[in-house]
């Protein structure tokens, strides 16, 4: 055994991570403080120093052994990069356009590593007091220093691929240098950049998290102004149809996760609609993006369009489009510039489309039945009276039969979806370990567990796992002559409209706003929602839209309030000149 031949072997011990090694017979490295003998040899010159030994069976294999043991240097933000891209391929196999992975993300995700100084700058983070490879191996890419050109028609490269043997050509670089002779992975972290990053705290810098991966997905989706709303992304990401929940078992084998790295790529909690938008736009002015391409009336998020949707989602009469088109064309909230969303401009806010949408589609409800607990029922006994009598007529639209079936759908959907998020299971297949001496136990402990579900699934005899369905965009499906339930889309207003001149108006002339009174400009909240103030069929109308989009209550209780201010602008100008005087009184 010599010491000192083994002395230039540093790497720390798998079992008491010491570094001190000494060399057996055999000529592998045994450890002097726990006698831990590992699989590395030494490569030796002279045969005769290890006797009734070869020289081939020494080396082989160790090659391959010591890159999968060690694996890749990366950093954290390839580790994103690198879910962005599962994310972008998932989208793409939903029907999203490949531009948008190709061409309108990547460029986002390159100004990001722009504006964080990661990549594509003159000095980035991770080449401070050492060479930069990329910028000064690679002079032909001085355009790098500046801004991408986010509205330019050229083709831009696909995602930089990560690892030693991908080929790079002069349009896709590495998006930062790797020195694998100056640099190896942190003890604490399988990034090398893992505890430094997880105590950034830097001022300007918008760090990224997995979550902003879904606000780069829908910043990208809304740019290209496709068919999916932020409540249908959220959706797909619950069905498991977009990477989220354990993203970073899908990286590649040589990208070794551990430590400060769990923290950072572990997700234990669903992405929340209000949360994503928040990030959404924070993002969008982090990067300085331009406005947005129009929103227009053909585009698929314009609430003309999306309340068409939203009627046929939860079963309601085809006659009810006029109302909402009078709604939207009444209030504004069409116009292109309400629509578009632009993070350069003084108050950046993008609209939330679909909660907009069925909040449109509240107040004509409002509108038609008042919904206080009194007036719907009443319309509901004469349309009920008149189908009877006219059975071969076009039926009138019956509040209370439409009420009876969707509670029955919404509770059965509610009851299986309440029963996947328990039953869902959170620990990962590629199992996470706090570093890399607890590897070989965490794998052990995690095959026992995966063997004891399978004896018991077979002892209780539980029925196979049900594939995973479609996606799609209709949560509900109702069509004429269906068995579960009636469908609505073909009954007439006729008995809840009147005709005056050449226009038809609503029997109910009534109406009451959902807030009397909005908070101040220093509130976080517009209003707010107590469900014990409000009648039970307008607590159902709101629960039903919120569980269809996976919204808070109060959240689409705060838009129609808004819209309602913008449509009934003379009743609340009146109570706030009524609020003034009793002010005045006061004094």
């Amino acid at each position: 055994m010599d010491l000192e031949e083994a002395k230039e072997f540093k790497e720390r011990c798998t079992q008491c991570a010491a570094v001190s090694w000494g060399l057996t017979d055999e000529g592998k490295y045994y450890c002097t403080s726990c006698h831990n003998v590992t699989e590395r040899s030494k490569e030796v010159i002279n045969t005769g120093a290890i006797p009734n030994t070869k020289i081939q069976a020494i080396n082989r294999g160790l090659k391959r052994k010591r890159k999968l043991e060690k694996g890749w240097d990366w950093y954290v933000c390839e580790g994103f990069q690198q879910i962005l891209y599962q994310q972008a391929e998932a989208l793409k196999t939903l029907g999203v356009g490949p531009k948008l992975k190709d061409e309108v993300l990547h460029n986002f995700w390159k100004r990001y590593l722009q504006k964080s100084k990661q990549a594509y700058c003159k000095n980035p983070v991770y080449t401070r007091g050492r060479k930069a490879t990329v910028l000064e191996d690679n002079p032909s890419h001085s355009d790098w220093d500046s801004e991408p050109d986010l509205l330019s028609d050229f083709s831009c490269p696909s995602f930089v691929e990560s690892g030693p043997d991908s080929q790079l050509d002069s349009r896709t670089q590495k998006p930062f240098p790797i020195s694998k002779a100056s640099q190896s992975a942190s003890i604490c972290s399988g990034s090398l950049d893992g505890v430094k990053y997880s105590q950034q705290k830097e001022k300007g810098i918008v760090k990224m998290t997995v979550p902003r991966t879904l606000a780069f997905c829908y910043l990208s989706l809304l740019w290209q102004r496709e068919t999916i709303t932020l409540s249908d992304l959220l959706r797909f990401v619950e069905e498991g149809h977009i990477p989220y929940i354990n993203a970073f078992q899908h990286f590649p084998e040589e990208m070794k996760l551990y430590g400060r790295d769990k923290g950072i790529f572990a997700i234990e909690s669903w992405p929340a609609y209000e949360d994503i938008y928040k990030k959404m736009i924070e993002i969008a002015k982090f990067l300085d993006l331009p406005r947005f391409p129009d929103i227009t009336e053909d585009c698929y998020l314009h609430p003309d369009i999306l309340c068409m949707k939203y009627l046929m989602e939860v079963n309601l009469p085809d006659e009810m489009n006029d109302l909402t088109y009078q709604v939207v064309k009444m209030t504004g909230i069409g116009e292109v510039d309400f629509l578009t969303f632009d993070p350069i401009a003084k108050m950046a806010k993008t609209v939330k489309y679909d909660i907009q949408a069925v909040a449109v589609i509240v107040i004509v409800l409002k509108l038609l039945f008042l919904l206080d607990d009194n007036l719907e029922w009443t319309l509901s006994n004469i349309a009920e009276k008149y189908n009877e009598k006219n059975k071969e007529d076009k039926p009138w639209f019956d509040f209370r039969k439409w009420y009876q079936v969707m509670k029955k759908s919404v509770d059965e959907k509610k009851q299986k979806w309440e029963e996947a998020r328990a039953k869902y299971v959170w620990k990962s297949e590629k199992p996470l370990y706090h570093s890399s001496i607890d590897r070989a136990v965490v794998y052990k402990r995690r095959e026992m567990v995966v063997s004891l579900q399978k004896q018991f699934s077979a002892l209780t005899d539980s029925a196979p796992t049900v594939e995973k369905k479609s996606p799609s965009s209709f949560q509900f499906n109702w069509t004429e002559g269906d068995s579960a339930g009636t469908c609505f889309h073909g009954h007439s207003l006729q008995g809840i409209l009147k005709k005056k001149g050449q226009s038809l108006t609503t029997k109910n002339s009534l109406y009451w706003l959902s807030t009397q009174k909005f908070c101040r400009s220093y509130c976080k909240h517009v209003t707010t929602y107590e469900e014990s103030n409000f009648s039970l069929s307008y607590q159902f109308i709101i629960n039903l839209f919120s569980f269809l989009l996976r919204i808070k209550a109060s959240s689409l209780h705060e838009e129609v309030s808004l819209i309602e201010k913008r449509l009934f602008k003379r009743k609340y100008s009146k109570t706030q000149k009524k609020s003034r005087s009793r002010k005045r009184r006061k004094y």
